[in-house]
């Protein structure tokens, strides 16, 4: 049975050594969670097709040059494969960004380009993982969101401090 992720681009971005902060430790396991991914997840993605384009404005649907990239390419490839990938519907909103994001003060002030992947995380009714490399916000975030039932895994925690 596979479990159903969600990631952040960063953590292709950092698997791909394309973010300075990003020791060899947090790249090499940023690699490892992509494979592991391909081979025991399910990811999930919206299916207005909003995450799918903001990989592709980081990270080159030809699967080359870096890991992150291959990645893409394989999920690109899977997109339509329920298998491996799960489209989502959800609802834009002026007010929040996605009407399935939390109405919560506390996460008010929560990046609005990240809310996708949240917006996903429950829409989809799944338990599921959103994995973060390097984003702090995640972590300043992150007990407002588990009050939401979103659970965050910190590839790097190193860079959260």
């Amino acid at each position: 049975m596979r479990y159903s992720a969600i990631m952040d681009t960063n953590v292709a971005i950092v698997a791909n050594g394309r973010s300075p902060q990003a020791g060899i430790s947090c790249v090499e396991n940023c690699i490892a969670q992509l494979l592991d991914i391909r081979e025991r997840s399910r990811m999930l993605i919206d299916e207005s097709g909003l995450i799918l384009e903001e990989y592709r404005r980081h990270l080159s649907p030809s699967g080359q040059p870096g890991p992150g990239d291959a990645f893409f390419k394989w999920l690109w490839s899977n997109q339509a494969n329920q298998e491996y990938c799960l489209q989502v519907p959800i609802t834009p909103s002026e007010e929040r960004g996605f009407e399935e994001f939390p109405s919560d003060p506390e996460l008010a002030q929560f990046d609005r380009a990240d809310r996708k992947f949240v917006a996903v995380a429950l829409a989809s009714g799944e338990s599921v993982q959103i994995l973060n490399a390097s984003d702090t916000d995640w972590w300043i975030y992150r007990d407002a969101l588990s009050q939401h039932g979103i659970t965050v895994n910190f590839i790097c925690p190193e860079l959260m401090g």
